[in-house]
This record gives structure tokens, sequence and C-alpha cells, in this order.
């Protein structure tokens, strides 16, 4: 059974604070007390975010934190700009924004928080069941437009993607379409519908025969059917879940990622060092992602 939230949003926010049934004497020692965590990005991330912050919060509930989505890009920019603590990412830092953080004197450190599967999904109704990684490349740069040419039906391909904000995307964009060809200027097609939410793109998918979607794992539903990819014709065929993701054998994985200004301190290292524990990670299995420490 596939695992999601079913929160629905483009920018979500959502600040805790302590009991209202606090002391004076306590109260007034939240308000001397450092303004919230900041915590922004990836839409991917974001559930996982919320739902830590959830459980983080019953446990300290002096600490504050302000989780926000918004896309990786955004996070990262906000942490440049020295607008947030802790910035999430479904992609890895790019030189040019390292070079632009150095150039700000923040020197980002990285935090591999979880793992994640990319799954491919099509409509329930679509027969396809298997492609490679050539063939879903071929399909999103415009190559192949007709579901007849990977053994469908005479059927228009509809191709929906993340927009390019989305850490997703530009992860999709190197590793999938360009098949991890760092020099490749393979794009996407001018004709893929660009989508703010993976909620989103499962929407269009269970509506649409005729499109194909990729989400994280952890937003697939059994609304959609997810299709086995193979890394050639030969396969095997994999599908997406923690076990084919610990194990290597499903080609489409990446890390997830927390990245905060320089080596963390009081707080905020508390709170990674928490994110990081068994007690966090259980959450990440809920979730449907993949724990770092299985």
């Amino acid at each position: 059974m596939w695992r999601r939230t079913t929160v629905w949003f483009l920018l979500f926010t959502i600040t805790f604070l302590s009991p209202a049934c606090e002391s004076m004497a306590s109260q007034e020692s939240r308000t001397s007390a450092t303004r919230p965590i900041e915590n922004k990005g990836s839409d991917t991330i974001v559930n996982l975010a919320l739902a830590w912050a959830e459980a983080y919060q019953k446990i300290r509930p002096e600490v504050s934190l302000s989780v926000t989505g918004g896309g990786s890009g955004t996070g990262i920019a906000a942490l440049i700009n020295g607008t947030v603590d802790i910035a999430n990412a479904s992609r890895r830092i790019k030189p040019e924004e390292q070079a632009e953080a150095e150039v700000n004197g923040v020197t980002p450190t990285e935090f591999i928080i979880a793992r994640d599967a990319i799954a491919i999904i099509v409509n329930h109704e679509n027969p396809v069941d298997t492609l490679t990684l050539q063939l879903i490349s071929d399909i999103y740069s415009g190559k192949i437009n007709n579901w007849s040419e990977v053994g469908g039906e005479d059927r228009p391909i509809v191709r929906l993607s993340r927009e390019t904000n989305s850490g997703t995307h530009v992860y999709f964009l190197e590793n999938v379409i360009r098949l991890g060809d760092k020099q490749g200027e393979t794009l996407f097609s001018v004709e893929t519908l660009l989508l703010p939410s993976s909620e989103g793109i499962t929407s269009e998918v269970r509506e649409n025969p005729n499109a194909i979607g990729y989400d994280g794992l952890g937003y697939v539903t059994d609304e959609v059917k997810v299709v086995a990819v193979g890394i050639s014709l030969d396969g095997p065929f994999v599908y997406p879940s923690p076990e084919t993701v610990n194990s290597n054998l499903y080609p489409i994985a990446r890390d997830l990622f927390m990245y905060t200004v320089g080596e963390p301190t009081g707080e905020i290292k508390e709170y990674l060092d928490w994110i990081l524990s068994p007690q966090a990670q259980e959450i990440v299995s809920e979730l449907g992602f993949v724990p770092v420490k299985p």
C-alpha cells in the first residue's frame, strides 16, 4: 500500500508555540528566547518536515519551528540570503549556488536526512507496465509522442512534470532525461505540462488516461499505476520501494537533504541530531520514504 499525507498546498507554513497552560514565568522565558527555527524548501520534503516538527514539539515544547515549502531552489536561495536556518532540498546544492553562498559569507553544510525513489506513474487504463530509462528519456524529451511506440494504445502522450524550481524536476532532468550525462543538453519537451505539486501530478494522471508523470515515493497512491523501470530492455524491471532503494536495484533513487549555514550549533544542532535518530527515522518510513539508517 502506497502511503502519503493528505495535505494539499503550494506554500504551507506552520509555527508551533508552547501550550497556553504554561506558567507566566515560562511564558516570559519563551519571550526572551531565540526566534523560531526557520525551515524552508523542497515540497517533496515539506510533509516529512511538518511531521518531524509536530513530533519534536511534543518532546521539546519550548522550541518553536516554522516549516515552509516552495521548492528546493527557494529554500537554498533563502539559506544563501540568510533568511532561514535550515533549507530542505530534494537535490544537492548546485556549484553556482555554492559559489553565490560563499560570496555572501555563507558556508552551506549538508545533511542527508532520508532517501527517496522517483516513481513513474500512469493511469490505470494504460496497459503499459514497464519502461526503460532510455524510453522514459525519449518520452519526456519528445522523441516518443504516442503510447503505441512503447507497447500501449494509439494515444498521444501527455507529459507531466514538476515546475523548474523543484529539486525533483532538476533531478529528473539530470538523471533520467539526460541519463546521468553531466555534459548532456537534452531538455524536457516544450509540450511538457509543469505542475506546482506532487499531488497535482497524481490528480492529473488519475483523470487522464494519456498522461505520464513522476512523483516521490511518499506521494504515490493507489489512484495511479506505478510502472516498473529497467536499465535496459533485458531488465530486470523493478518497482520502487524502500527495499529496492536500499538494495540499489531501483534505478531512480536519490538522497534528500537539509542544509544549514555552517556547522549547526545549539537548538538547530539538537534538532538535526534528533532527525537522524531512530525515532525520527521511523516517521520517514511511515510517510513512505526511505530511512537513512534502515
